[in-house]
């Protein structure tokens, strides 16, 4: 048996009109995904099936709780899940999913694995950051973490000085020791003379 031979749909055998399916999704459901996000689970999952002549209209309802691990002071998080999901299937000459209101699948699939559409669905209504309310994570790890903060915030602001002050090193301009052509010094001497005596004036 399959790890998720449960949620094959038979289509090809479904009668026309509405059907109902039902799944509890637990800790193996997301082991067996090998979800790195999700540790655990406590979900309920309604799926709806409207069969009218070559369509089959598919409602998913998810609800329940998955536990993550915080982000911030890596303890269990409990996180609320409820979503919805719609998408038809028809069938065709090959599969097809670039649509995302329409799955085509080929006339020799008799069952349809909604496994995979379940766990994309939870998946994509999980935050990319996962962290606890203020003041609810672990208060032993989140003062370890604003230590560690503030001490490599130090670091980088020293290591920032240091090359803020060796890029001004380079930058300063070098004692010229090269001599002068002295007619221009006098040209300077000139010009200096008329400034003073222009101030007098």
């Amino acid at each position: 048996m399959g790890k998720f031979t449960e949620y094959k749909l038979p289509l090809k055998s479904m009668p026309e009109g509405t059907q109902e399916f039902h799944y509890h999704l637990g800790k193996p459901f997301f082991n067996n995904m090998e979800s790195e996000d999700i540790h655990d689970a406590d979900l309920e999952v309604s799926l709806q099936v409207d069969h009218k002549a070559d369509l089959y209209a598919m409602r998913f309802s998810i609800d329940g709780t998955v536990t993550l691990i915080c982000d911030r002071c890596l303890d269990d998080l409990e996180f609320p899940i409820d979503t919805e999901y719609a998408i038809n299937v028809k069938y065709g000459e090959d599969y097809n999913d670039d649509s995302d209101d329409l799955l085509i699948i080929p006339e020799s699939d008799n069952y349809l694995n909604v496994a995979y559409m379940i766990y994309d669905t939870v998946a994509l209504s999980i935050p990319i950051k996962h962290v606890h309310p203020l003041g609810k994570c672990n208060r032993q790890m989140s003062q370890m973490l604003k230590k560690h903060r503030a001490t490599a915030a130090d670091e980088e602001e020293a290591e920032l000085e240091d090359r803020l002050i060796d890029e001004m090193d380079n930058m300063a301009p070098e004692a010229d020791n090269t001599p002068t052509d002295p007619r221009w010094d006098g040209l300077k001497k000139l010009a200096g003379d008329n400034t003073e005596n222009s101030g007098e004036a």
